[in-house]
């Protein structure tokens, strides 16, 4: 069992930042670490993922705009949000392996 706590979600203006943080209690080599998002109404979808050997993958809707980043000795992945737009808003979810956390709310409102 892996446990995986998100934090740093919040209200923000659009065109601000965000840094969510994803801290686990142990890490498996075999998994990446990747971010998901849930909007309201919505599909849980791909946000991003890293892997131990740095390489990332973007969803197109956040290319340009996010960055995902491990320190996988620390445990931890960060997902750097930039030029937040209202779509963006949604509870964030890491992910590694088949192991999930409780997701951190992130509204990007006026």
């Amino acid at each position: 069992q892996v446990q995986l706590v998100e934090s740093g979600g919040g209200l923000v203006h659009p065109g601000g930042s965000l840094r969510l943080s994803c801290a686990a209690d142990k890490m498996i080599n075999l998994y990446a670490v990747s971010w998901y998002r849930q909007a309201p109404g919505k599909q849980r979808e791909f946000v991003a993922r890293v892997n131990r050997g740095d390489m990332t993958t973007y969803a197109d809707s956040v290319k340009g705009r996010f960055t995902i980043s491990g320190d996988f000795a620390q445990n931890t992945v960060y997902l750097q949000m930039n030029n937040l737009e209202s779509e963006d808003t949604a509870v964030y979810y890491c992910n590694h392996g088949p192991f999930w956390g409780q997701g951190t709310q992130v509204t990007v409102s006026t």
